[in-house]
């Protein structure tokens, strides 16, 4: 399991688009297999789960993605599961540590074009 987790100013819908439409378009076996909408008052909750092939790892990975706003406050959550071939212990982790980055590389560069 990998994490990433970042506290950033944007607008909620624009960055939900833009991490989606990085993840689904990052990889030709990225699928995206569910999410949610919650609204609590002022506050916005979006859960997104992905799901890819991992050449590296030879399996499947999957990475939740969390996006909670209140106005212009984000925070991004991002849990990377899966891709290890091992019965008790994890090894070869590569899969997710690679599709976590892509996440983060997403996150990291609607930040730069929107400060």
């Amino acid at each position: 399991m990998a994490k990433y987790e970042k506290h950033l100013q944007g607008d909620f819908h624009e960055l939900l688009q833009w991490i989606h439409s990085d993840i689904t378009k990052g990889s030709v076996s990225a699928s995206f297999e569910d999410g949610s909408d919650i609204t609590l008052g002022r506050t916005m909750i979006a859960v997104r789960v992905y799901e890819r092939y991992s050449v590296a790892g030879g399996n499947r990975v999957s990475l939740n993605v969390t996006l909670v706003g209140d106005d212009r406050e984000l925070i991004v959550s991002a849990i990377t599961s899966g891709g290890s071939q091992a019965l008790f212990f994890k090894i070869n982790t590569w899969g997710e540590e690679t599709f976590l980055e892509q996440c983060r590389e997403s996150v990291e560069r609607y930040i730069r074009t929107h400060s």
